[in-house]
């Protein structure tokens, strides 16, 4: 079986894969479904900001808490890429201001728990996609879940997308892509 040479963007969607839910609106005060992520939230590396996204969605009936993720499928690795994972947000949290994922719990709303991503830390971690490897979706989502997750506070993103995966009540997402040209 031979691979291609040039790596394009796969149509799946990572959340085909995991039990369906009801769907709820994301929205990013900075870009829209589809397009191509601000430089304000990809990483300085690739002369971004590293800032992670403004973001809002509308209250879910039953909801107890809120996670939030972001997911990249297409990174070269055979597991992608967790930039970032917030849950335990308060049900009545239906928004996070830009730049709250510093990795500091005193920017995000009381009660919430932040979870590690793949380079170990608990902040947000910008786009950097290998220079030449072609375009990388970025998957930002939200999941409603009707209870509020007993976790140890050192689990990855991966585990902790896995633990919530029973209690989701709704999930909405938005794709953006982003290139470093090579």
């Amino acid at each position: 079986m031979s691979t291609p040479n040039t790596p394009s963007i796969p149509q799946n969607n990572p959340y085909e894969q995991v039990p369906e839910a009801p769907a709820m609106t994301l929205r990013a005060a900075s870009f829209n479904d589809g397009e191509t992520l601000p430089l304000a939230h990809v990483g300085a590396s690739h002369g971004g900001e590293a800032l992670s996204p403004e973001l809002s969605w509308d209250a879910v009936e039953g909801a107890e808490s809120y996670t939030v993720t972001v997911y990249d499928p297409d990174a070269p690795t055979m597991s992608g890429f967790w930039h970032w994972v917030v849950y335990n947000l308060p049900a009545e949290c239906t928004s996070l201001a830009q730049g709250a994922g510093t990795g500091d719990l005193a920017d995000l709303p009381e009660g919430a728990a932040l979870g590690y991503n793949e380079a170990l830390g608990r902040e947000f971690i910008g786009a950097a996609p290998p220079a030449g490897h072609g375009p990388h979706r970025y998957f930002f989502t939200v999941q409603a879940l009707n209870t509020r997750l007993d976790l140890p506070d050192n689990l990855t993103a991966a585990r902790v997308h896995f633990m919530l995966r029973e209690h989701v009540i709704a999930r909405g997402h938005l794709m953006a892509t982003f290139e470093q040209q090579a």
